[in-house]
């Protein structure tokens, strides 16, 4: 019987990315649970078995688990993630990013489903007390979203403990780029990102960039960044599932480009990239911007073999213009 894995998340942004790479590869069933509050149905590949529903609603993710006894591995994506949002309204984070997660290991523990990797992120290490930031730095985030990601790591950490239930942590920072084909690519209302807001200035979709502060402890000021293209993070999920069917023990992993660019690169880079002006604006700070936030992928690149393709900005740029041009409304299109 083919072994199936269970995507959360599975219509967002990175989700979808990974269920492309599943369903490419087809070693296996791919099963996706999205509730489509920020996803899109449109980005799921036709190949994989699609429920619409929340991962803390019990019995809806008991109907997913009986109907799909061969699922043995999760990945988890189904979490809120803006951060701004999230010290607006603490309370959804942790009720949709905290106690979801403990209404999933609840039904995994029914039903026997003994692996996760889940999307943990940099900002559990708040304003990091070095640079490049190893799996071993000490995590105090400074905003409800990165508090409820740390806190599902520790939830995991104590599941584990108990049930045996074993799981894989990555701790991933900025996510840019698209499927080189401009097929599918990241779509959120509204946006927050760099990078799509750069490349919607490009295409005349805003008139302007704003940069939020140019005074940063940085080589020109602006903030700076490790980006990670989506493709290369699939990856990191695969290797991490193999991880774990191997019989290997609990463990985080950072994933980063190592490299890290300011705001002000990027935006160069964006202009050789498309050929536009992309006119842009210093701003005032925004509060919990740290100034430099770099990873150390020096651990997932040992223990789990992971190789980043996708390691030159302007490539990563490519891809995503290659989807904001072919779908300049997202997928309405």
């Amino acid at each position: 019987m083919l072994m199936a894995i269970l995507v959360l998340g599975g219509a967002g942004y990175i989700g979808s990315h990974m269920v492309d790479r599943l369903i490419e590869k087809g070693d296996e069933e791919v099963v996706v649970v999205d509730n489509l509050v920020t996803g899109h149905r449109q980005a799921v590949h036709k190949k994989a078995r699609f429920y619409e529903g929340d991962i803390a609603d019990k019995d809806f993710m008991r109907k997913v688990f009986s109907e799909n006894p061969e699922i043995d591995a999760i990945i988890h994506f189904a979490a809120f993630s803006l951060v701004a949002e999230s010290v607006a309204e603490p309370l959804k984070y942790f009720d949709n990013n905290t106690a979801g997660m403990i209404s999933l290991l609840e039904v995994m523990r029914e039903f026997d489903v003994k692996k996760i990797v889940f999307s943990s992120t940099a900002a559990t290490y708040g304003i990091p007390e070095e640079v490049p930031i190893l799996e071993t730095t000490p995590q105090n985030p400074i905003n409800p979203y990165g508090e409820s990601k740390l806190m599902m790591e520790t939830i995991m950490k104590w599941t584990d403990q108990a049930y045996g239930i074993k799981f894989v942590a990555l701790r991933y920072f900025n996510v840019a780029g698209a499927k080189p084909d401009g097929s599918i690519g990241e779509d959120h209302g509204p946006e927050t990102h760099l990078l799509p807001i750069v490349l919607q200035v490009a295409q005349g979709k805003r008139d302007k960039l704003m940069i939020f502060g140019d005074d940063y402890q940085t080589p020109d000021g602006t903030n700076v960044r490790d980006y990670v293209h989506p493709f290369d993070l699939a990856d990191a999920h695969l290797l991490a599932v193999d991880y774990l069917r191997s019989g290997k023990p609990s463990t985080a992993f950072n994933l980063g480009s190592s490299t890290g660019f300011s705001n002000l690169q990027i935006v160069e880079a964006a202009r050789r990239v498309t050929g536009a002006a992309i006119p842009m604006e210093i701003a005032e700070r925004r509060p919990g911007d740290p100034d430099t936030l770099v990873a150390s992928s020096q651990k997932a690149r040992e223990v789990l073999g992971w190789k980043p393709v996708f390691d030159d900005i302007d490539k990563i740029i490519e891809t995503a213009w290659a989807w904001h041009s072919s779908h300049p409304n997202g997928y309405e299109d």
